[in-house]
């Protein structure tokens, strides 16, 4: 019979697959959503690896998501970069969902940025407009930290008082403001997807405290604070979700608006990377 292994035996098998493909230890780590691919050509590549290649990860099958690791420098930095992700909604657990992250601070990442495109419910917000994190809303219905527990890659029950660390917000708004690109702050709501929400959903959503709606991030969140990462998560809203004025909205619309945003994102990240 075949022994099953243990996630801590997962993780150490994907990171010396990736070190055979480049000696590479990270500072941070980042994730990049639909659409937001870009910023992966400004590296200084060590190596790219399609998700598939490596042991254990889950492979990426949607539209505006590469599914590659790519490993380099942006600066000065060492970033190990995912260039696209999965979802919960593809089939995959929690557990699996979140592998990724793991092995991003088993590569040595202590700091990790996570960008999304998102649906806007707060109605000052704009087809465009770039949300820096605080806070966040599981809706999921599930958990990535449910069952037993690893302490070598956490505590049972990590604090969540500061899921996207406030230092990283404050500099997110200074470079805004210097690069002259509108940043909007906002609490971050994360649902099971794939459908996109009603107009009831959204006003419940809205009443709770929500300004945008998305399918990722935040259970990869969850498992970085776990594993006491730094995380900032930056939001692109590419569609507009106000209950009482709803339009009807499509992935392919949702990538172009991520696709014409993404340049201000990236000169974002790019200098938050060089100084966070």
């Amino acid at each position: 019979m075949t022994k099953m292994l243990t996630l801590a035996e997962k993780i150490d098998k994907a990171v010396q697959f990736i070190r055979k493909k480049g000696d590479f230890k990270a500072q941070i780590g980042v994730v990049l959503g639909s659409g937001l691919g870009n910023l992966s050509s400004h590296m200084d590549e060590v190596a790219r690896i399609p998700f598939g290649k490596i042991p254990h990860f889950p492979k990426s099958g949607v539209a505006g998501h590469a599914g590659e690791l790519v490993l380099g420098k942006i600066g000065r930095r060492r970033v190990a970069l995912m260039d696209g992700r999965v979802h919960y909604y593809e089939g995959y657990t929690m557990q699996e969902v979140t592998f990724p992250i793991r092995v991003l601070r088993a590569l040595g990442a202590k700091k990790l940025i996570l960008t999304c495109a998102a649906g806007g419910m707060n109605p000052l917000y704009e087809k465009g407009d770039i949300v820096a994190i605080v806070d966040q809303i599981n809706l999921t219905g599930d958990n990535p930290l449910i069952g037993p527990n690893d302490e070598s890659l956490g505590t049972r029950f990590p604090d969540m008082s500061q899921p996207y660390d406030r230092e990283y917000v404050k500099l997110a708004e200074e470079i805004a403001l210097d690069e002259k690109i509108q940043l909007r702050k906002g609490v971050f709501v994360g649902v099971a997807g794939p459908n996109l929400e009603t107009a009831a959903e959204y006003r419940f959503l809205r009443l709770i405290g929500g300004d945008v709606v998305s399918m990722s991030m935040v259970a990869e969140n969850i498992v970085a604070i776990h594993g006491k990462m730094r995380v900032a998560g930056l939001a692109v809203v590419t569609d507009i979700c106000l209950p009482d004025a709803l339009e009807p909205a499509s992935h392919r619309e949702i990538l172009k608006v991520a696709k014409q945003t993404e340049p201000k994102l990236t000169q974002l990240v790019f200098r938050l990377i060089s100084e966070m």
